[in-house]
Order: C-alpha cells, then structure tokens, then sequence
C-alpha cells in the first residue's frame, strides 16, 4: 500500500513536468512551422471588418482625386501610390453594388501594395444621396447602383484608366478588377475596352455570349463555388470564348460564398478564407503576367 501510494504521488508530482515538456516540444514545433511559414495576412486583403485598421496602418500615399468627365462633371477617385522606384501599370478597382466603401479602398491599398498604381472610380459620384459622398446608407446605394447607366460606367472607367496612365509614374497600360456588381462590369469592360490588358472578374455575372467576340483582354474569373446564380453564367461564357480562342480562366472555390473576399470568415469550414488565399494571389499573378510588374 505504501508503494503504491508512493508511486502515485511521483507520477503526480511529475505529471505536470511531463505535460510542460509535452507543451513545450508543441510550441517548439508550432515555432519551425510558422518560421518555415511565414504569416501572409498582409498580402492578401482584409476583410470588411478589417479594413479601417489596415488603412490606417499603411505607410503608402492614398488620396481622393477629381477626374474630369466629358459632360463637364467630375468623377471622383480613390487613388493608392506603390512604393516604388520605377513606372507602374494601372489597376482600376470596381466596387461592388454597395458603393465606395472603406474596404474597397483598401483593396485598392492592397493592390498598391503589390507594385501597381490602383486607383477606384466612386461611380455614385455627383449624385444627391442622402449622406453622399461617404456615409450612404447602404439600401440607398444599392438602389443608385442598379440604376446606373452601364454605358456611363463603362466611359467613367475609360476616363479613370486615361487619368492614371497619363500620371508621371505610370506605365500606359492598365488592367480592371471587379467585386459582386463590379466584377461583372469588369468583364463587361473587357467587351467595351480594345485597349485593357488584363481583366480580373470576383464573382460577377458574365456579359451576353453575343457580345464576347470583341473580347480582347484575358479574363481571369473567381467565384464561390456556393454562388449558384452567377456560377450558371460561367459555361456558356467559357465556351463561347473557347470557341473564338480567348482567353478565360476561371476558378469555383468549393463552400465559398458570395463575397467571400469582403466576408473572409464565411463559408463552411472556412471555405471563404481558403478561398481569399488562393483568389489573391491568382489575381495578382494574373496581373503580373500581363501587365507586367
């Protein structure tokens, strides 16, 4: 009896030791792990509930600026500087239906960040909305946004691309991004514009197959594999432009929704996350690729 309750109070007294020894061969791992993986967190793009902190913690030049339209008007613009010693090529950054918002400004930051001059045209611009040009409520835009003129939105990106191309620090050429609403206008831009040279599509519909035939930037499209409706438009666009030997490439995350890069913590099993770390950097390849870097 006195054995056994010695036994047990060394195996209680060393337990703890063993746990501690345990925990720590953990982190040592944990430790070579993350220094063998380095955290990408800040090269891919917040989340919407983390944007106004990422803004606020960038060290590159960002700005409003007031584009000049053809009817006399003024688009204005949220443009993001790179850091960098030589010209950059231009990416436009399409909001989604919601309007200009923080995140979309700091998608535009992200962008920046990864070596281009990224400028977003706020499309609401000019128009009497209550709290305009930056607290709309969001039905308010949503509705102004559906309503917009796709002719106009189509020159209101053609005077946003000249604007930046023409800046001293740029190159002249440019390509387009688009979120929900946006990306597909991104890829109506592809049908609109013989001069874009890369077009990046976030979960946006596809332009009418009768219209692709003047297609003649790539298109890289991103869709939650979740995102039945828009989803559904991907074949035909794939095969019409296959058809005319064009390019379309394109990726439907599994579980992924809807927005998953605004809403990275959506999705089931973190669908939209692992969504977001495969999108971004496809985007950005995407843009190096044909716009250079």
């Amino acid at each position: 009896m006195r054995i056994g309750y010695l036994l047990a109070s060394v195996v209680a007294t060393l337990g703890p030791v063993v746990a501690c020894a345990q925990h720590g061969d953990h982190d040592a791992h944990a430790a070579m792990q993350a220094a063998a993986s380095p955290d990408t967190s800040r090269s891919l793009p917040p989340d919407a509930e983390h944007a106004v902190a990422r803004l606020n913690a960038s060290p590159r030049h960002g700005q409003y600026v007031m584009i000049p339209r053809a009817n006399g008007d003024s688009l204005r613009a949220w443009i993001v500087y790179p850091e960098r010693s030589t010209k950059a090529p231009v990416v436009v950054v399409v909001h989604e239906i919601f309007g200009m918002s923080d995140w979309v400004r700091a998608v535009t930051d992200q962008l920046a960040s990864e070596g281009f001059i990224a400028i977003a045209p706020d499309l609401l611009s000019g128009q009497a909305l209550p709290g305009a040009p930056d607290s709309i409520p969001t039905q308010a835009a949503i509705a102004a946004v559906s309503k917009l003129d796709p002719a106009a939105v189509q020159r209101d990106i053609d005077v946003t691309a000249r604007y930046a191309m023409a800046l001293p620090s740029a190159l002249p050429k440019y390509g387009i991004v688009g979120f929900c609403w946006g990306g597909g206008v991104s890829f109506q831009h592809a049908v609109h514009s013989p001069t874009l040279g890369a077009s990046v599509v976030y979960y946006g519909t596809s332009p009418a197959t009768a219209s692709l035939a003047s297609v003649h930037a790539p298109v890289l499209g991103l869709y939650g594999g979740s995102d039945a409706r828009v989803v559904m438009t991907i074949p035909p666009a794939d095969s019409a432009m296959r058809a005319m030997g064009k390019t379309y490439e394109h990726h439907e995350y599994a579980g992924a929704t809807h927005g998953f890069l605004r809403q990275q913590t959506g999705g089931a099993n973190g669908a939209n996350e692992a969504a977001t770390r495969q999108a971004w950097p496809a985007t950005i390849a995407w843009f190096r690729r044909y716009l250079g870097s």
